[in-house]
C-alpha cells in the first residue's frame, strides 16, 4: 500500500547552489530595494493594461532606453516574460519562406519560436562555426522546399552561455560565417548579460564581439537583474515594427513597474551610477567565485563541463538513478542543488548544474565543495582521479 503524500511544517536553512541570482540582487539592496518600494507606491503593482493602451509608464520607457545603452544598441522593446521573449519574438521576425538555423543546444523557448513561426527550421552542431557554415551552404544551394527558389530570409540564432553546458558561443568564428553568406544573428543572452564581460556588458564584451555585428540581441531580467521579464535590443526600425507587430507586445499584461525599477536600479549599480563601486565588485566576485568553484570540482575529480568566466558549471551525473540520491544527499546534509534530466538533457546525459553567485562567500563555497566532494564519492560520480594536495605535489616533484 503506498502511503498518502502530506506537507509537513518543516523548514530546513540550505546553502542555495541552484538559483540565477547571480549579482545577488534577488536579495533586499541598499540602492535598489527603497527604489523598488518607492515605484510601488507611486504606480502600484500592476499596470493592467498592455503596452499599446495604458501600460507603459515612464519607468518603462526609461528602462528600453537603459538597455539599449547597456548593451550598445540602438532601441530595445521589453517584455513581461523572458519564455515569451524568444517563443513570441522569432514568429515576429521570420515566417513561411524563411529559414531558421539553431544551434542543437539551443533553449526550448527558442524551439518552440521558430516551430512557431512556420519557418524552415535546420540545426547545426554545438558550438560548430564550421558545421554552420556547411548548413548554410546546402541550404542556399537547395533554397525553399519544392520551389527551390531563395530563401526570404536567414536567421541563425545562438545563446551567449549555453544553460546546460556552462559554455561560451563561439560568438566571432559564427559572426564570420553569417557574414560571408549574409545571413542575420539573433543572439540569446539570458545567462550572460550581466553576469560576464569587464562591466557586465555579456559575451561580446567578454569576446571582443562589435555589437553592431549582432542584428537581434535578447535578453532576461531573471538571472543577473533580480527581477523578471526580458528584452529585444536591435535596430530602431526592428524594434518599431515589433511594436507594432509582436503579440506579446499587443496583447499581454506590461510588466509590472516595481519589476521594472528593480532593474533600472540593479544596471545603474553595474555600471556605478549609484555613486559606488559595488557593480564593479560583484562583477570580479562572481567571475573569482566561478572560476574558483569550477578548479576545485575539476581538482576533486569530477566531470564538469562548460567554460571558464561562466558562472554554470554541469557536474555529470550520467546514470538516471544517480540524480534522486545525489540531489537528496546533498539536501540532507544543508546544500540545494539542481538536477536535470531527461526530457532537458538526453537520457544518459543527466547532470548537477551548479549556479555560482556573486553572493556567495568563499566559506559558502568551501562548505558546497565538501559537501558536494561527501556526496560525490558516496553515489560514484567522480569519473577521473582526484589531484593530490599541492603539498604532496611539491613534495612528488623533488621525489
Amino acid at each position: 500500500m503506498i502511503s498518502k503524500a502530506s506537507r509537513t511544517s518543516n523548514t530546513t536553512k540550505c546553502l542555495n547552489l541552484g538559483s540565477y541570482n547571480y549579482l545577488g540582487f534577488a536579495a533586499a539592496d541598499e540602492y535598489c530595494t527603497p527604489r523598488v518600494i518607492e515605484s510601488l507606491k507611486k504606480y502600484s503593482p500592476s499596470t493592467c493594461s498592455v503596452r499599446v493602451d495604458g501600460g507603459t509608464t515612464k519607468l518603462h520607457t526609461e528602462l528600453e532606453e537603459l538597455v539599449a545603452r547597456f548593451v550598445g544598441k540602438p532601441a530595445a522593446i521589453v517584455f513581461g516574460m523572458g519564455y515569451v521573449t524568444n517563443s513570441a519574438i522569432i514568429p515576429a521576425l521570420i515566417g513561411k519562406g524563411g529559414l531558421i538555423i539553431s544551434d542543437s543546444l539551443n533553449h526550448n523557448s527558442i524551439v518552440n519560436g521558430a516551430r512557431g513561426s512556420g519557418a524552415t527550421v535546420r540545426v547545426f552542431q554545438h558550438n560548430n562555426p564550421s558545421h554552420l557554415e556547411e548548413v548554410l551552404r546546402e541550404q542556399i544551394a537547395e533554397g525553399q522546399p519544392r520551389t527551390h527558389r531563395p530563401w526570404k530570409k536567414i536567421i541563425v540564432i545562438v545563446e551567449g552561455i549555453y544553460s546546460m553546458e556552462g559554455e561560451l558561443c563561439k560568438l566571432p568564428e559564427i559572426i564570420a560565417v553569417c557574414k560571408k553568406y549574409k545571413a542575420y544573428t539573433y543572439l540569446d543572452e539570458a545567462h550572460s548579460i550581466g553576469a560576464i564581460g569587464k562591466s557586465g556588458r555579456g559575451v561580446c564584451e567578454l569576446l571582443g564581439v562589435d555589437p553592431a555585428d549582432v542584428d537581434i540581441m535578447m535578453g532576461t531580467f531573471t538571472k543577473s537583474f533580480g527581477s523578471c521579464g526580458g528584452y529585444i535590443a536591435a535596430s530602431k526600425e526592428i524594434i518599431q515594427y515589433l511594436k507594432c507587430t509582436c503579440p506579446a507586445h499587443l496583447y499581454a499584461t506590461s510588466m509590472s513597474p516595481p519589476a521594472v525599477q528593480q532593474v533600472i536600479s540593479a544596471i545603474k549599480v553595474i555600471l556605478g551610477e549609484d555613486g559606488s563601486n559595488r557593480g564593479a565588485q560583484k562583477l570580479a566576485r562572481i567571475r573569482e567565485n566561478s572560476n574558483f568553484f569550477r578548479s576545485e570540482l575539476q581538482k576533486m575529480g569530477f566531470e564538469v563541463l562548460g567554460d571558464n568566466d561562466s558562472p554554470v558549471m554541469p557536474i555529470m551525473l550520467y546514470n538516471p538513478g544517480k540524480i534522486p540520491a545525489f540531489s537528496r544527499e546533498c539536501l540532507r546534509q544543508n546544500v540545494a542543488v539542481v538536477t536535470v534530466a531527461f526530457p532537458a538533457t538526453p537520457l544518459l546525459l543527466a547532470r548537477a548544474r551548479i549556479c555560482i553567485s556573486a553572493s556567495h562567500t568563499r566559506e559558502d563555497l568551501i562548505q558546497g565543495l565538501e559537501v558536494i566532494s561527501k556526496v560525490g564519492d558516496l553515489v560514484g560520480i567522480k569519473y577521473f582521479p582526484a589531484e593530490p594536495p599541492k603539498h604532496e605535489q611539491d613534495r612528488k616533484k623533488l621525489g
